[in-house]
Parts: structure tokens; sequence; C-alpha cells
């Protein structure tokens, strides 16, 4: 996605719509930012998670778990991609 946005007064910018849902990112969520030369570089700050054993299975525990709707698109968009892959179709 390629886009403008805009600096206010206070230096906030808004991230649009379509790229928190994609990223799954809500309010409270953190950004790594790396800025160099003339670009700004955003990306999910990499949570503290943390793995450990439970019955034998290693489990992942990154914080609260994901609401349902964002567990269903996630799973209809990598579908979708994997359908566009495999069909060697356009979005």
């Amino acid at each position: 996605m390629v886009t403008t946005i805009t600096v206010d007064k206070a230096g906030r910018v808004v991230l649009p719509k379509p790229v928190r849902e994609e990223l799954q990112l809500g309010p409270g969520d953190s950004l790594d930012l790396e800025s160099s030369e003339d670009h700004i570089i955003l990306r999910p700050s990499q949570g503290k998670g943390r793995m450990y054993k439970k019955k034998g299975v290693w489990v992942f525990h990154g914080g609260a778990p994901l609401a349902p709707d964002a567990v269903a698109k996630t799973i209809q968009r990598v579908r979708r991609e994997r359908d566009r892959q495999i069909l060697g179709t356009q979005p």
C-alpha cells in the first residue's frame, strides 16, 4: 500500500485503517521506528513473549489472545493469498 499521510502540529501521524487491520495493530501497541537519510521505517515491536513447555509441547505466550474476528480475518487473508499463488489469479 502506498499512501500519503500528514503530520499534525504535535508530530503525530495516523496509520490508515487497512494498514492497522493488516498488521493487527490496536490502541496501545508499540512500533519500532528506524530513520535513515530520507526515509522512515515503522515496524510492529516484537513482543516480549516467552516460550514454555506445556504437556510436552512448546507454547508461545505473547500476552492477551487475539480477538476471534482478527483470527478469522487473518485466516481469510492467508487463504486468499494461497489461492492466488496456486491459481495464479490477481486480487
